[in-house]
């Protein structure tokens, strides 16, 4: 018996492993989502420059990455407070990544969005300034769709192969109220289809150049350049119980993300990968494991031997880095 309606999710036609290169922006979902792929030791950069819920501001961080001038930004692209060295670093070291990352996840929030009355910019973070400056709108399916072609046309110019994944967060907005946030996401879900129709068919028809009616995918390469992962689908379907949500009953608890991130393995890794974490999990179990006696000869032990596991791991796993874990342990040497 079936007590559950389980998404079907087809198997991505690229696999993620411990040489890949993942950049996560979006939402504070991508946060929590991108931490159990750092935990696991994979290879990741989120949110360089904080949580971004909407469309367009993730559009305008790309596009300014692209152009890599620190002078385009200004505060309201960016969440709390940096200095000017601060900020030209993060630009530098986020173009430096997304120029090799393998995958880019782009969790997109909502779709109402935050205009500066006073130039019609809008901001990826208010910072709690007063509400009289702001004008608040729900974008069209049409506006979200062109935000959407421009991000990935935008990364194709920085990076030609990179595989764009969107998702949809299943973090209800509920200040919206019901019907407000479930207009939100489906405006959001109806862009992103729009726009990956758009591109396998441009992949379809062989096109090659770069403009921003014909996307920079070479012919013949998978349409899934630019796919979905259904996130939301998820947690509306399959977790439909409030036994996976946190106190506030809007957010969804550790449960409810680590079973989105298994399936996020299934549909990403091979079984030797999805075999790997596990020995990386059972590795970090002991590697965080809370040293009282630092002098002591058990110590020392345990150390030495969390070291060759390490070494062992290491050689096993093509790509993974546990420099940091025996950097730690070999301060009880």
């Amino acid at each position: 018996m079936d007590l559950l309606t389980k998404i079907n999710i087809s198997q991505a036609d690229f696999k993620i492993d411990y040489n890949s290169n993942l950049f996560f922006i979006g939402s504070c979902f991508a946060d929590n989502i991108s931490r159990k792929w750092t935990d696991r030791k994979f290879q990741v950069q989120a949110n360089p420059l904080g949580v971004m819920y909407n469309p367009l501001s993730i559009e305008s961080f790309f596009r300014k990455i692209l152009d890599c001038n620190k002078d385009s930004w200004d505060r309201w692209d960016y969440q709390g407070s940096l200095s000017d060295e601060e900020l030209k670093e993060i630009i530098h070291s986020s173009r430096e990544y997304i120029a090799k990352a393998d995958v880019i996840f782009i969790t997109l929030g909502t779709a109402f969005v935050y205009f500066l009355k006073e130039s019609g910019k809008a901001v990826a973070n208010c910072h709690k300034e007063p509400a009289e400056l702001f004008e608040r709108k729900l974008i069209s399916v049409d506006e979200a769709a062109k935000a959407l072609r421009n991000i990935v046309t935008t990364l194709r110019q920085i990076n030609s192969q990179v595989q764009v994944v969107f998702t949809v967060s299943p973090i209800r907005h509920l200040n919206d109220g019901a019907h407000g946030n479930n207009l939100s996401k489906a405006t959001l879900q109806l862009a992103v289809d729009k726009v990956i129709q758009e591109f396998a068919g441009n992949i379809a028809a062989g096109y090659n150049g770069v403009a921003s009616c014909k996307p920079n995918i070479a012919a013949g390469k998978s349409s899934a350049a630019v796919s979905y992962f259904p996130s939301y689908e998820i947690v509306m379907d399959e977790l439909r119980d409030y036994r996976f949500y946190a106190e506030d009953m809007t957010h969804v608890n550790a449960v409810a993300e680590d079973y989105i991130f298994e399936r996020m393995l299934e549909t990403y890794c091979s079984d030797s990968t999805i075999a790997h974490t596990r020995y990386v999990e059972k590795f970090m179990k002991g590697a965080t494991h809370r040293i009282e006696d630092t002098s002591s000869l058990r110590t020392k032990n345990f150390a030495q031997l969390q070291i060759e596991r390490a070494e062992n791991l290491e050689h096993v796993i093509s790509g993974l880095d546990l420099s940091e874990e025996k950097e730690y342990f070999g301060k009880f040497i």
